[in-house]
């Protein structure tokens, strides 16, 4: 059973006594290529068995146009997943490419290529950073209803660092081209 620490104090790593904090971070995870739902399940569950990593909360599963795909792409599976965690934001990051690679994700060089599993950082707590391996928040969580409805239903109260309230922003955006599977459903270990 996972559980949830207090947000509001600083773990200290039981072997060096090393003092990291606790924050909050926003996934997204999209598969649209081989079994959608299988993927977005796998994903939350290897989250959730990741050391110091606590999945707090798994929104419902969108379904969505491909956006900028080839026009052969199948529709995506979406959903957004909320964690605690007092892993660095580096470090985050290399985890959600390995859980994309276990799922076999490859890389084409075509852009929005169909796809196994996606596992997208949109924040790590207030971490900022425009590094060719991380960027932080996500450049174009503003832009996608496909991200930010998942985690307005999680949090009707959040906030995308940099751009405002997320229920603001989804105001602005056209999000016709999602629906909501209430016949699907990710669990939470």
């Amino acid at each position: 059973m996972t559980e949830t620490p207090n947000p509001n104090i600083i773990d200290a790593d039981t072997l060096t006594g090393e003092m990291h904090p606790i924050r909050r971070a926003v996934l997204a995870l999209g598969s649209n290529l081989g079994e959608r739902l299988a993927a977005l399940q796998g994903a939350v569950d290897t989250l959730a068995d990741t050391p110091e990593v606590w999945v707090t909360g798994v929104s419902g599963v969108y379904e969505t146009e491909p956006v900028g795909s080839p026009v052969e792409a199948d529709n995506f599976f979406n959903a957004v997943v909320l964690i605690d965690t007092t892993l660095s934001a580096a470090t985050l990051m290399d985890r959600c490419l390995a859980i994309e690679d276990a799922f076999h994700r490859e890389r084409p060089v075509e852009p929005n290529s169909p796809r196994t599993l996606d596992v997208d950082l949109i924040v790590v707590g207030d971490r900022r950073s425009d590094e060719d391996f991380l960027r932080l928040p996500h450049p174009r969580a503003k832009e996608r209803p496909f991200v930010l409805r998942p985690w307005a239903d999680l949090e009707p109260d959040a906030v995308l660092l940099d751009s405002g309230p997320v229920l603001e922003i989804l105001a602005g955006l056209d999000e016709s081209g999602i629906k909501l599977r209430e016949d699907l459903a990710l669990n939470l270990q």
